[in-house]
């Protein structure tokens, strides 16, 4: 029994120093617990007083910076008002020492006119002295000697007069030509702008002006881009709601046009899409072009025509003669030949042909230097046409002989159809050289991809590849070019030459 107790009081001895030594060690642990969460507490304080620190110096060169930038812009005010203020004493002192000089002057002049009128009125009285002297010695009045003296004036003016006139005729003769010359071109000079104007500008219309913005893009990419790939020089100005596309050529015009209602209508308006929709339109162009020429022979009772020439009588649609329609009068043309061919006899389909085909030397893209009769008639033996066509085309304005009598009937219609009251404007065929003899004079140099013309022929915008034309090599093409054009060229004003040399990386991620 006292063992049993005896252990008994040695388990509760046991179990208490158990209880003992783990409160022991759970103060112990509360202790390092402690003064680890105090050790923690310590480097977080640190570290928020150092980035309070921090952002506190920050703050302040932030705030001593805007104070630095506040006391040079007052510094600048200070000065600019300085300077005004200086130079408008300086005026004002400029406007006191003239006002000062005038008034000098002006006493200067009123002394000097009462002079003058002093001296006239003494030789007044010294004139009338002498006149009765005169009268005295001669015993003639005053009257009789003006008489006598007037009579021997006439006779020695009227021989002067009468030679002087024939110097004056024989000039005239000779400058006549050339007077007549210069009248004529300065006449054409004064009408050409209204002229250029009205057969280079379409108007664009848009739904609101919120639209302008988004074709004008960031810092202008889109429209550069849109001016690159068209070739058309694109003008936003106040006009409301309206786009002016600038171009002397109206195929790159409707082009423009086309791809710019695309592109509205679609809301995706950025470099590479504007790319890509202008080579759409451009394709899409083309094959309405072409069947516009199919239609047209349709409609004409014309068949067998070649490709290549269809594609040409569509392109009149986008082509003006002397500012009438140049498919339309070619339609008229076509038509009052059949009729007058009818009516003496001959063949009705191949004098419709002629009619048709007579102005294709207006509309290739590539223009020789050959009048645009010359031309057509080389094109239509170049596309297999028969002999009659082909002499009717080159003798409507008499550079060859008429061999058929189908020749005299296209050259009658021409002229009828162009007659017509209300059909034709002045003429716009020169500009249209000039424009095209600009960008033709860019694209001879080694180098050059492309050459606009724009602004009614006063900017010529060159573009130029990369890799072959350097920096310094872009000066010096530039430089070429207008010297080019200033001494093998006549135009009126000035031409301004924009070379644009750009270099672009493309890859595909597949």
């Amino acid at each position: 029994m006292e063992i049993i107790i005896g252990v008994g009081i040695g388990l509760l001895g046991g179990a208490v120093l158990a209880i003992i030594v783990q409160n022991v060690l759970l103060k112990k642990r509360k202790q390092q617990i402690l003064a680890e969460a105090e050790k923690e507490g310590e480097s977080i304080k640190k570290d928020k007083i150092i980035q309070a620190k921090e952002k506190f110096l920050s703050l302040k060169e932030n705030h001593e910076k805007t104070i630095k930038d506040r006391e040079r812009k007052l510094q600048s005010a200070e000065d600019r008002t300085k300077a005004k203020e200086k130079s408008l004493s300086n005026k004002i002192e400029e406007t006191t020492r003239k006002e000062k000089s005038i008034d000098n002057q002006k006493k200067a002049l009123d002394e000097k006119i009462q002079l003058n009128i002093t001296k006239q009125e003494e030789l007044e009285k010294i004139q009338e002295k002498r006149v009765l002297e005169l009268s005295r010695i001669s015993g003639m009045d005053v009257e009789e000697a003006k008489k006598q003296l007037m009579e021997a004036l006439k006779d020695e003016a009227r021989t002067d007069a009468m030679a002087h006139i024939k110097d004056i005729v024989d000039e005239a003769k000779l400058n006549a030509n050339r007077e007549a010359k210069k009248i004529i071109v300065q006449a054409i000079q004064r009408v050409a702008h209204e002229q250029a104007v009205e057969n280079s500008v379409s108007v664009f219309n848009i739904d609101s002006d919120e639209v302008k913005g988004r074709i004008i893009g960031r810092e202008g990419r889109n429209i550069r881009a849109l001016e690159a790939a068209t070739g058309v020089e694109i003008v936003v100005d106040d006009t409301p709601e309206a786009i002016l596309l600038s171009c002397f050529d109206p195929v790159r015009r409707e082009i423009a046009r086309l791809a710019m209602h695309q592109l509205v209508s679609d809301g995706r308006i950025h470099p590479a899409r504007i790319e890509e929709v202008v080579a759409k339109t451009r394709k899409s162009l083309d094959d309405e072009i072409a069947e516009t020429g199919r239609r047209t022979c349709i409609d004409l009772g014309i068949h067998g025509l070649h490709p290549e020439l269809l594609k040409m009588v569509g392109r009149m649609k986008y082509r003006s003669s002397y500012g009438q329609n140049l498919l339309q009068h070619s339609r008229e043309v076509a038509n009052i030949c059949a009729i007058m061919a009818a009516e003496l006899g001959l063949n009705v389909k191949i004098a419709k042909r002629a009619g048709l085909l007579h102005d294709i030397g207006k509309v290739p893209e590539d223009e020789p230097e050959l009048p645009h009769a010359i031309l057509g008639m080389k094109l239509a033996e170049k596309y297999g046409e028969k002999p009659d066509v082909c002499n009717a085309i080159g003798a409507h304005h008499d550079e060859i002989e008429m061999m058929t009598m189908i020749a005299p009937i296209v050259q009658v219609a021409d002229a009828i159809s162009g007659a017509r009251p209300g059909a034709r404007r002045e003429v716009v065929e020169s500009y249209i050289n000039r424009i095209k003899e600009l960008e033709n004079h860019a694209l001879s140099y080694d180098g050059v991809i492309k050459a606009y013309a724009i602004q009614a022929g006063r900017e010529l915008r060159v573009m130029v590849e990369s890799e072959k034309v350097s920096d310094l090599r872009a000066d010096e093409l530039s430089f070429a070019i207008s010297q080019k054009i200033q001494t093998e060229m006549t135009y009126p004003g000035q031409v301004k030459v924009t070379l644009i040399r750009e270099r672009r990386s493309v890859n595909y991620a597949k």
